[in-house]
This record gives structure tokens, sequence and C-alpha cells, in this order.
């Protein structure tokens, strides 16, 4: 008998690039005792197996038919296919450029979209909810999820995050070479035909250019704690609202308060 299922809670982390969305999603997810689903994880698979199997990303046709029939799992911050496991294969710069093509066509995200969505639910005796960051997350995947944040952060500064993070790997990497591909990788996503990168109508948008993680964190976990989520979670400072910690860099479609910026762009 297959275990009844529900659907979960969701807190989306949408954003581009080197915005810090992972690291945000994940903190998050540990904060509050919930599943965490790193769906760009999945396109990066795609991408790999691409690589691997000599399908060309620009085949549409062929690669969601290869998408449809990978076997992913997704395990304690491992990443795996068809037995082999890819965590640390994903994380290079070619699979990375390869899932961004991928990522392109309307027949990949597709065949993406249903293992994104059966992440969203949870056995019926589970009461954890689910974090997941992306770049289509509460836009396509999850558009009735309970709290949408969309992190942004400046290209030039999303650029010097990911050049310390290669050098730190012991990568040899130019600066304006890594800004270079942080501006291509915007263009591709914000201007591809499906799902294109931008904000939900209904999300908060943090500017993280100037703040650290934990600044991010502690406005992120005001604002679950606003959204009726959760109990006030550890790191979470009574008496703090999502506006008291660097209130200019937060802009909301859904309360507009003084001193907020513009709405997102459609």
């Amino acid at each position: 008998m297959t275990p009844r299922r529900r659907a979960a809670s969701v807190i989306c982390v949408d954003g581009p690039s080197g915005s810090g969305k992972g690291s945000l999603a994940t903190a998050l997810a540990k904060r509050l005792g919930w599943r965490y689903l790193d769906s760009g994880a999945l396109y990066r698979v795609v991408g790999a197996a691409a690589l691997d199997r000599g399908v060309a990303t620009d085949d549409e046709a062929a690669l969601a038919s290869m998408a449809r029939g990978l076997n992913i799992e997704l395990s304690e911050g491992r990443v795996g296919a068809d037995g082999l496991d890819l965590t640390e294969r994903i994380r290079d710069e070619a699979v990375a450029a390869a899932a961004s093509e991928a990522a392109r066509h309307p027949q990949v995200r597709q065949a993406v979209l249903a293992q994104q969505r059966l992440a969203g639910e949870a056995p019926a005796d589970e009461t954890s909810g689910l974090v997941a960051d992306g770049r289509d997350m509460g836009t396509v995947v999850f558009p009735s999820a309970e709290l949408k944040i969309f992190l942004d952060a400046s290209a030039e500064e999303r650029a010097q995050r990911r050049y310390k993070q290669l050098r730190n790997k012991g990568v040899t990497v130019n600066l304006r070479t890594v800004l270079a591909n942080i501006r291509d990788r915007d263009a591709r996503d914000e201007g591809r035909a499906a799902s294109p990168l931008q904000p939900a109508s209904d999300a908060v948008i943090i500017d993280s250019t100037h703040m650290t993680i934990g600044d991010v964190l502690r406005q992120a976990l005001a604002l679950v704690r606003e959204s009726g989520l959760a109990e006030a979670p550890a790191g979470y400072r009574a008496g703090t609202t999502a506006h008291d910690v660097n209130q200019p860099t937060i802009r909301s479609s859904r309360a507009r308060h003084p001193g907020a910026a513009s709405k997102p762009k459609t």
C-alpha cells in the first residue's frame, strides 16, 4: 500500500547565480528542521549527463528524453543519478554552463518540474515543511508557497563571491572572466522564454549586496515568524521584525513600508 502524502508548507528562495540563495535556504531549513530542495542541482545533473553522454545542449527533444529517464536522488547534501554520486561533479563550471543551456528549453523544464513538485509533498505523518531554492520556485514550481523570498545582489558582488569561492577551492580564475560569466548567465536566465528569472508578484525582495549571510538569515527568520509558518526559531531576536534589520534592503510587493523600494519588475 502506497503511504499517504500531503502537501507540505513551502518557503521559496529564488534569485540569480551567486546571490546566496543556496546558503540562505540551507540555513533556513536547518533552523526550522525542514527539508531542503536544491532545484539547481537537478538541472546540473541533467547538464552533467548531457556532457557524459554526448547529448547536445541545443537538442531540446534529446535532452528532455534523457532528463525524464534519469533516476535523480537528493539526500542529506548528496546528489546522485542512476547510482552515481555526482555531488562534486555538478559544481564544475562546465557542468554549470551545460545546465544553464539545458534549462532554457521548455521540454527540459517540464521534465524536471515533476521531480521538483514531488519534493513539495511529505508523508501524512510528517510535520516538517520544505525550503526550496532556485530561479522559478515561487513563480512556477510552487506558486502557492506560503512565503516567497527573492534574494538579489549586484553582478559585481556576486562575481566577487564566486571568485573567492573558486580560489578557496584552489581553482585559478580571473575576476573579469567570472563577472562576464555571471552577466551572461543573468542574460540567459532573464531572457529565456520558459520560466524566466523574475520575482513572483508576492515575493519579498532582499538585496544582499552589502549584507552578510547572518544579516540575511535574520531577515528571513523574521519573515517566517511574520508569516505564521513557525514559532520564533533559534537565532530570532524577540521584538525583531523583518524590517528592523537593514531595512533599506527589503522590497516587497506584498507589504509596502516607508523607505521601501519599488515593486518587483514583471
